[in-house]
Parts: structure tokens; C-alpha cells; sequence
């Protein structure tokens, strides 16, 4: 061939047969248009996961005796953030001027609140939903500070479920919850901004609280921390 075409004539068909196959490489190669369908090529579940919750997506790998390494089957890890992060975004509307209620009201649809979340929300809605949203917030710290000081169950679920701790759980059971009613779609925007600790409430001290029109003899033994609407906070 090159005796045909000499030695320049050659060299441009081969360069042509070169940039044929780098295109034809490279085409093979380019992701698909969208992130959504990149993501799923991998085999990445889409479904979103509360509070901005990261999903890793990871197949195994054998290393022979020689030291390669094989895949059991194509690299399909992948890292997504798949929404918005309560904390962060909560925080930067709350510092824009955004007011409680706002925040709550952006908050209290989403995804579903997990078994140890939906536990705080019942709460609230059992033991607060008369309250402002500051007395609401401050029954859902209540409860995650109860969990994490060592005193209590170390569960949100395991603290609501105390026994006489929570006037209205009936052996170890919650009562029926209105989920379609406003108070229960504000208890859960409470409950998202507690858990992400966006919003500022009682310190992480305060365990203990009681409404105002009772006088139980175990407040006297401790220290006044916070009025909130109708409950008296206490921390020891």
C-alpha cells in the first residue's frame, strides 16, 4: 500500500483510520445527557432520603493470589446528594429573615420521617400542638436532649415511650394521629428543623418541663431554666 500511495499519502490514511477510532471511543464512552439517566445507567436508586441523606452504591471486587484485582461486575459506586440539607438551607433562610412559621410551613412536607423522627412529631402533636411553634420546638429538644444525656433511653422512640413519662402513650402505644390535619403537618416541620438543629431552642441541659396550671414536687428539686407559652422547662 505504501508503494502505491508513497510514504505522505500513507501517513494520511492511517491518520484517518486513527481519528475514526478515537471518535468511535469516545462516543462509546460519553455519559448519557442528563444526571438523572447517569445515575440510573449505574444502578443508583433515585428515591430520597430525609435530611439530605447520601446513598452509596458499591459492588465487591476478589483479589487473586497473582495481587489483581477483578471485578465481580462493572464499578457502580456513586455518591448523590439527594436533596437539600435542612441544616444548612434552614439555617441560611433563618439568618435572610425568614420567620419561624416560614420555616415550618417549608418543613412540615417531605420526605417521610423516619421511626426515631416520627416519635418526636407525636409528641409535639400529643403534648404541644396547642403551643406556639417556639413550645413545640421546645418539646422536640426536650426529647433529643433526654436521649443524649445518659439518663434516659438512648433512643428518641425509647424516651417517648418511657414508661409515665408521657401522659399520653398508653402501654408503650400512641393514639390515633390525624395526618391529614395542619397540627400534624406542623408537628413534623418542628420535628425536621429539631433534628437538624437549625433552628436555636432550650439548651442541651434541659430535660424536664411541665405545664403551668400543675405544680408536680419534682420541680422544686430543680433549677428553672425557660417559661415557653403554657410549660415551665427545667434543667437539674
Amino acid at each position: 500500500m505504501v508503494s502505491i500511495l508513497g510514504g505522505r499519502g500513507a501517513s494520511a490514511v492511517m491518520g484517518l483510520f486513527m481519528l475514526a477510532l478515537v471518535s468511535s471511543k469516545a462516543t462509546a464512552q460519553d455519559l448519557p445527557a442528563s444526571v438523572p439517566a447517569a445515575i440510573k445507567s449505574v444502578g443508583v436508586d433515585l428515591a430520597a432520603k430525609p435530611f439530605g441523606a447520601v446513598v452509596k452504591a458499591a459492588t465487591t471486587a476478589v483479589r487473586t493470589a497473582s495481587g489483581a484485582v477483578l471485578q465481580a461486575q462493572p464499578a457502580q459506586t456513586v455518591n448523590l446528594k439527594l436533596s437539600s440539607d435542612i441544616a444548612t438551607e434552614a439555617t441560611w433562610l433563618r439568618r435572610a429573615g425568614w420567620p419561624l412559621y416560614a420555616l415550618v410551613d417549608r418543613y412540615g412536607a417531605g420526605a417521610p420521617l423516619n421511626d426515631e423522627a416520627s416519635c418526636i412529631a407525636t409528641a409535639v402533636y400529643f403534648e404541644a400542638r396547642g403551643e406556639s411553634l417556639e413550645g413545640q420546638l421546645a418539646v422536640a429538644k426536650v426529647i433529643m436532649n433526654r436521649a443524649a444525656s445518659g439518663k434516659y433511653p438512648t433512643s428518641w422512640c425509647g424516651v417517648v415511650k418511657q414508661p409515665s413519662q408521657f401522659s399520653f402513650v398508653r402501654h408503650g402505644a400512641f393514639p390515633w394521629v390525624d395526618v391529614q390535619s395542619d397540627a400534624w403537618r406542623k408537628a413534623q416541620g418542628v420535628t425536621r428543623l429539631a433534628v437538624a438543629k437549625a433552628v436555636p431552642s432550650l439548651s442541651d441541659d434541659v430535660l424536664w418541663y411541665h405545664a403551668n396550671y400543675v405544680a408536680p414536687s419534682w420541680g422544686r428539686r430543680l433549677n428553672f431554666a425557660q417559661k415557653v407559652g403554657r410549660h415551665i422547662f427545667y434543667r437539674s
